[in-house]
C-alpha cells in the first residue's frame, strides 16, 4: 500500500486507532475503552412488557447498548415507558433510537434516550431509484436543505447530551449521493461526511459513525476509505462496525466476521453489532468473541521488507499470480482440507466433503463444496479418487509411494532442492514469513510448478502474512499462495470467527490462491468453513446468498421461519443472491446487490423484487414463497434441486 493512502495505525503490528472518547449516558466509547458490543430488540417498540423484556435477555448476554427502532412519533414517545421500566429494574444499559425517514421522531427520541441512529441516506431524503444530473449550484441547494432539517436535531443532542450515530448503509444512498458517486464506498463516505461537517460546524462531537454492507468487500473498503478521509481532516470519530443483513447460522457468523474482523485486525472499531436473523440475545456471544479476541493482542513486531508493496486499500483487486495446473491466475481459490488425523482413509472418509461414492456405478459424484486437496499427511490413499481430487502427502511419504497421478508432495524449504529434480508435477513448499523463507523465495522465483504454502506462528497472524505478500510484490514474485492458518481452539464456533477473520482480511486485501484451515473440528466443518469464508470474500461462489435482515419492531413477518423456508426451496441455486427484508426501510435499497428480494409492506403481504424493481405486489405471504419461485423460473434462473440436496 501506498503511504500516502493510509488508513490504520499500522498495517504490519497490532494497534488500535486512537479515537475521541463518547459518553453514552454511562457508558464511554472510543479512546482506551474497551470494544462495546451493542445489538438490537425486535419487537413491537409499542409493547413495552416485550420490549422491555427482550432488552433485558439482550442486556443478561452482555449487551452494552440497546437500540430501539422508533418509526414514527408514537413509537419515539414509548421510549420513555420502555427506559423508565428498565431503570426501575436496575439496568442502566443506554438505549438507542434507530431512526428512518422521520426526523420529528428523532427530535423527540433524543430528548428521552442516550442516543440517537440516523441514516443519512433517508433521514432528509426519499429514495425514489431516480438518477438527477445535478450542476454545483444544485448540489449545494440539496445540502442546505439537508441542513436545514438536520440542525434541530443537533441542537437537541447538544442540549440533552445526547450521542448520535450517523449510520451509512451501502443499499439506502440517497439518489444525490447516488447520482454524483455511485454506488460506491466513495459515495458511502461522502453521505456521512455531509452530516458530520453539520455537527462539526455546530461544535458537537458526540457522534460515532458506520458504514454498513451486506457485503463484507464493499463494507471493509468503505470504512478503510471512511478513516483515510478522516485522517486528512484531522477527525477521529469512533466506529460503529457490521455487515447488515449477514443472515444466519454459519453463513451468517462467516460474513460477519469476515467483515468486522478484518477491520478489528487493524486495528480499527470501537462497537460492533453483529447482525443475524435470530434472536438478538444470540448475537451477544459473537459479538463477544469477536472484541475479546483483541483486549490481549500483543504488539509483537512482525519482519517487514524496507520496500512495501501492497494494493490500493480502497479498491479489490486480486494479486496476479502465476497459473499453476489448477492454481492462480485467473481460477478461483483451491480449497485444501487435512485428513491426516483420521486413521486410515477410505472412499467414506470424503463423503462429509462434498463427494459421494456410488457402489452400482463404480463413479463419484461432487458437490458444489467438494474440496480440491486432502492433505493425507504420512497416511497413503491406496484407492481410486475422484478426477477433480488431488492428494497432498509428506515428502517422505510420497516418496516411498512413487509416482501416482495426483499425488503431490509437501516439503520445506530445505527439502524442496532435493526433489526439484525428480518430479515436474506439483510441489507444495511451507513458508513463513522469515529471512530464511524469503531468501528461498528469491532463488526460486521462476519454478513453474511450486504452490508456496504460507503458515504463521504470529500472534498477529494476518499481518504477519500480509508482510509475506509484501515482500513478494516487491521482489516480482507471481507464484501461487496458499494461505494456511492452524488454531487450537476446542471451540468450534471461535474456530470458525477466527479462522473467518483471519483468512478473510487476506483475500480482501487480493491476496491467496488457496485457503487451509486446521483445528479442533470435523473436515465437514471445516471444508464447509473455508467455502464460507471464500463466498463471504465473493472470491468463489458455491452456493445461493441470502441477505437478511435481522429483524426489529419495524418487521412485518416472522423472518427466522420465512428464511428458513426459502432456504429450504432455493439453497441449490448457486450464485444466486435472494434479498429476505422485513420491512420497506430494509427492502430495495437495502438488498443492494440481490437478485431478488422478499420484502414486507404490510401484515400478511409481500412484494416481489427483480433486482431494485417491483415485479408483485402485495402477496399473501402463504403463497409468496411459491411466487418467489415461479419468479425465479421466468426469469431462467430456476433448476431442479438434486435429490440429495
Amino acid at each position: 500500500m501506498s503511504e500516502h493512502l493510509p488508513y490504520c495505525p499500522s498495517l504490519f503490528h497490532y494497534e488500535r486507532f486512537q479515537t475521541r472518547e463518547v459518553k453514552i449516558g454511562e457508558l464511554l466509547m472510543g479512546g482506551n475503552n474497551p470494544i462495546r458490543v451493542q445489538s438490537m430488540t425486535t419487537t413491537d417498540t409499542m409493547d413495552t412488557a416485550a420490549t422491555v423484556a427482550q432488552s433485558v435477555r439482550m442486556i443478561e448476554a452482555g449487551c452494552e447498548l440497546v437500540r430501539i427502532t422508533a418509526p414514527s412519533l408514537n413509537e419515539a414517545k414509548n421510549l420513555d415507558n420502555i427506559k423508565n421500566a428498565l431503570r426501575g429494574m436496575g439496568f442502566r444499559t443506554p438505549l438507542v433510537a434507530d431512526i428512518h425517514f422521520t426526523p420529528n421522531a428523532a427530535e423527540l427520541a433524543a430528548r428521552i434516550v442516550e442516543k440517537v441512529r440516523i441514516n443519512p441516506g433517508n433521514y432528509a431524503d426519499k429514495k425514489k431509484f431516480e438518477h438527477t444530473d445535478y450542476t454545483d449550484a444544485a448540489y449545494q441547494a440539496e445540502l442546505e436543505r439537508i441542513r436545514e432539517r438536520f440542525v434541530p436535531l443537533v441542537k437537541i443532542c447538544k442540549e440533552y447530551g445526547t450521542a448520535m450515530r450517523i449510520g451509512t448503509n451501502h443499499g439506502s444512498l440517497s439518489d444525490r449521493i447516488l447520482s454524483r458517486y455511485g454506488d460506491t464506498p466513495m459515495g458511502m463516505v461522502e453521505s456521512a461526511m455531509e452530516f458530520l461537517r453539520i455537527c462539526e460546524e455546530l461544535n458537537y462531537h458526540q457522534i460515532v459513525l458506520s458504514m454498513k454492507a451486506s457485503n463484507p468487500k464493499v463494507m471493509v473498503e468503505a470504512y478503510r476509505l471512511l478513516v483515510h478521509t478522516m485522517m486528512k481532516a484531522g477527525m477521529n470519530y469512533p466506529l460503529h462496525l457490521g455487515v447488515t443483513e449477514a443472515g444466519d447460522g454459519e453463513d451468517g457468523r462467516i460474513k460477519s466476521a469476515a467483515g468486522i474482523g478484518t477491520l478489528l485486525e487493524d486495528g480499527l472499531g470501537d462497537t460492533i453489532r453483529v447482525s443475524l436473523t435470530e434472536d438478538p440475545e444470540f448475537e451477544i456471544p459473537i459479538a463477544k468473541a469477536l472484541a475479546e479476541r483483541y483486549t490481549t493482542r500483543k504488539t509483537a513486531p512482525v519482519l517487514v521488507q524496507e520496500k512495501i508493496v501492497l494494493p490500493n486499500p480502497f479498491e479489490y483487486k486480486r494479486r496476479k499470480s502465476d497459473a499453476v495446473v489448477n492454481f492462480g491466475g485467473e481460477q478461483v481459490p483451491r480449497v485444501i482440507v487435512s485428513m491426516n488425523r483420521r486413521g486410515k482413509l477410505q472412499p467414506a472418509s470424503f463423503f462429509g466433503l462434498d463427494y459421494r461414492y456410488s457402489s452400482e456405478t463404480d463413479k463419484w459424484n461432487m458437490g458444489e463444496m467438494a474440496c480440491d486437496f486432502i492433505y493425507a499427511g504420512n497416511e497413503v490413499v491406496d484407492f481410486e479418487i475422484p478426477g477433480t481430487l488431488g492428494i497432498i502427502n509428506d515428502y517422505e511419504t510420497w516418496k516411498k509411494q512413487g509416482r501416482h497421478e495426483r499425488r503431490y508432495p509437501l516439503v520445506d524449504v530445505d527439502s524442496y532442492f532435493d526433489i526439484v529434480e525428480k518430479t515436474s508435477d506439483l510441489v507444495f513448499v511451507q513458508v513463513k514469513n522469515t529471512t530464511r523463507d524469503l531468501q528461498f523465495l528469491s532463488k526460486i522465483n521462476h519454478h513453474s510448478n511450486v504452490i508456496l504454502v504460507l503458515g504463521t506462528d504470529h500472534e498477529h497472524g494476518m499481518a504477519d502474512q500480509r508482510a509475506f505478500f509484501a515482500a513478494m510484490e516487491a521482489m516480482g514474485n507471481s507464484m501461487p499462495v496458499v494461505i494456511r492458518r492452524s488454531y487450537e481452539i476446542n471451540n468450534a464456533e471461535h474456530l470458525q470467527l477466527y479462522a473467518s477473520t483471519d483468512v478473510a482480511g487476506l483475500l480482501l486485501d487480493g491476496f491467496g490462491d488457496g485457503v487451509w484451515v486446521e483445528g479442533e473440528a470435523s473436515p465437514n466443518m471445516i471444508n464447509r468453513l473455508c467455502f464460507g469464508i471464500l463466498q463471504a470474500t465473493r472470491t468463489r461462489i458455491s452456493k445461493t446468498e441470502y441477505i437478511s435482515c435481522p429483524s426489529c419492531g419495524r418487521t412485518l413477518f416472522d423472518l427466522q421461519e420465512t428464511t428458513q423456508k426459502i432456504r429450504q426451496r432455493t439453497q441449490h441455486l448457486k450464485g444466486v443472491k435472494i434479498g429476505i427484508m422485513g420491512c420497506i426501510v430494509n427492502g430495495p435499497g437495502e438488498m443492494a446487490d440481490a437478485d431478488y428480494g422478499y420484502v414486507g409492506v404490510g401484515v400478511g403481504k409481500i412484494t416481489l423484487y427483480k433486482g431494485k424493481e417491483v415485479v408483485r405486489k402485495n402477496i399473501n405471504t402463504e403463497e409468496a414463497v411459491e411466487a418467489l419461485v415461479d419468479l425465479i423460473r421466468q426469469n431462467g434462473e430456476w433448476i431442479e434441486a438434486p435429490e440429495n440436496i
